[in-house]
């Protein structure tokens, strides 16, 4: 199926301009006009991809623009038939769960390849980082799930490219383990795709469009099970979770500083929008079921991701580590099953992006001038780049989650609306935050306090072209903490409709927001109302005399 015609088709299924397809075509064409560029102009290759990339960023924000916030269903959805014959079809929407983290992807690729130099062969590089983009932005739009699968894999070897050609000293055995561990979950994803399909289809014929299944909801129970299973498992090897985790480190270390920006602002976010996305829409009882399991993963996670974080000498793994902890908060925040918590996990998603994101961008930088990031090695920095140290203040500070700054809304949500349904879970979730500030803070006294070096008082602050990199950065972590408001419009709605969902195919009974999540008697004796299933509403509190 040509560019062209998916355009005109999709246009005239959808009654109007395909902008969803567009967001897709525009970078992958990009790619494809930059591959093409003669090996005698190189210099072409990076204003041109951002060109492309840009465009898609453009585009991204007209969707956002015209989106209707109120309206909790798939919107802008184009529909073409594909392969017929096993129902497989262009099938894409996008929804106030997938809106912002399309809009961050197609803002995030432009910014990074306009403000960071890849150094060496930026035709290639530059092609992979547009193909990435369409990659991305193919997964979080696609509502078919033959379509997810590919878009899912198409990002695999870019990033794997990435890594490998433009990495650092170990980058060839991180490419490998990050490839073998994502394609080990692929695996699971594609046997559990097919049998979805094959078995879950209505009587009418075999079919993959993802609203279709979910809402006819034709598997046996036991089935529906292991098959969300496997696709969490791939999921989470995305994500990734402890004990899952261990090619994250590696890969963000051993990528160049684009890669390690797109990785933590996009690529891990195929995880955590795929569990809210194929995992709770598709199998809503079988996330019931899995539920208490997935906390107690993502809880640990949080703990684990932020000791080990501590623990680190290289300033970049802490950084990836930190990812981990954060990424633990969105599951606990998406197997809670409350409007806030689920809310809350996909605000986070996006200022996670923008805040790790930001940061391999600032250690980047630092390493460009100190060609090391050992925090050992360094020191006092803050005395001679003072706009440096300024800048990372603002976003270490957002990772921390301190009030006004983007970091603490989607951890408030996780943690509000958590502690309805997972009390203890997020009494123990709670404490990555203190932990969160431990090893920021004493890393960034370690780095940018104290008597700097030699060669530390030499370290130029950030330039002019640094400094255009990292204002949207900045600005977004200010706009979002300080009004959050247009995203909360936007992903609300489309969270009471996927709740609704899985409260209508499970077992599972949401929480009444009216009543007190501690239910006090005026006598003896109080306690609090707990649902079937370990899914505990209330909880219980002592007796009082």
């Amino acid at each position: 199926m040509s560019g062209a015609a998916l355009l005109g088709a999709a246009e005239s299924a959808a009654g109007g301009f395909p902008l969803l397809n567009a967001l897709i075509l525009v970078p992958a064409v990009g790619a494809a006009v930059v591959a093409l560029l003669p090996r005698s102009r190189p210099d072409l290759a990076r204003p041109l991809g951002t060109l492309f990339a840009a465009i898609a960023g453009a585009l991204s924000l007209s969707l956002a623009w015209q989106f209707d916030a109120a309206n909790g269903g798939f919107q802008f959805e184009s529909t073409v038939s594909w392969i017929p014959a096993l129902g497989i079809s262009w099938h894409v929407g996008v929804d106030g769960i997938s809106l912002w983290l399309v809009v961050l992807t197609s803002l995030v690729v432009p910014i990074v390849l306009a403000g960071v130099d890849p150094h060496h062969n930026p035709k290639p590089y530059t092609a992979w980082m547009l193909l990435l983009q369409a990659g991305s932005i193919g997964a979080f739009v696609a509502l078919d799930l033959f379509l997810f699968f590919v878009m899912f894999e198409v990002v695999l070897v870019p990033m794997y490219l990435l890594i490998a050609g433009w990495g650092y000293e170990g980058r060839r055995y991180a490419a490998m383990k990050f490839f073998l561990y994502t394609m080990a979950g692929s695996a699971l994803l594609l046997v559990a795709i097919v049998a979805t399909a094959v078995l879950g289809s209505p009587d009418s014929g075999i079919t993959f469009d993802l609203v279709t299944l979910a809402t006819t909801q034709g598997l046996a129970q036991n089935t529906a099970r292991l098959c969300f299973v496997a696709f969490a498992i791939a999921f989470l090897v995305k994500v990734p979770v402890v004990p899952l985790h261990t090619w994250l480190p590696d890969a963000h270390t051993e990528a160049p500083t684009a890669g390690s920006v797109v990785l933590a602002a996009v690529m891990l976010k195929l995880g955590t929008y795929g569990l809210l996305r194929f995992g709770l829409y598709l199998f809503p009882e079988a996330s019931d079921w899995a539920a208490p399991v997935l906390v107690t993963v993502g809880v640990v996670g949080v703990i684990w991701g932020a000791i080990t974080a501590a623990m680190q000498r290289d300033l970049k793994r802490l950084v990836a580590y930190s990812s981990v902890a954060h990424m633990g908060f969105i599951v606990l925040g998406i197997f809670a099953f409350t409007a806030q918590a689920v809310s809350g996990g996909v605000i986070q998603m996006v200022n996670h992006g923008i805040s790790t994101g930001a940061l391999f961008l600032l250690v980047g930088m630092l390493y460009e001038r100190r060609h090391t990031r050992q925090i050992d090695e360094l020191a006092g920095i803050q005395s001679a780049a003072p706009v440096f140290a300024g800048v990372f203040t603002v976003i270490m500070l957002s990772s921390i989650g301190v009030p006004g700054l983007n970091g603490f809304v989607g951890e408030f949500l996780i943690l509000i609306g958590s502690f309805e349904t997972r009390r203890w879970w997020t009494v123990i979730a709670a404490t990555g935050v203190i932990l969160a500030a431990i090893y920021l803070l004493w890393a960034y006294q370690r780095v940018f306090h104290g008597p700097p070096a030699a060669a530390d008082r030499k370290t130029p602050d950030l330039r002019r072209g640094e400094l255009a990199t990292l204002a949207p950065f900045v600005v977004a972590v200010v706009a979002l903490g300080v009004y959050p408001k247009p995203l909360l419009n936007a992903v609300e709605p489309a969270a009471d409709k996927l709740l609704a969902h899985l409260e209508l195919h499970s077992d599972f009974k949401l929480p009444d927001p009216a009543a007190p999540v501690v239910v006090r008697d005026s006598g003896e004796h109080a306690d609090a109302e707990s649902s079937e299933g370990g899914h505990s509403d209330a909880g219980h509190s002592e007796d009082e005399h």
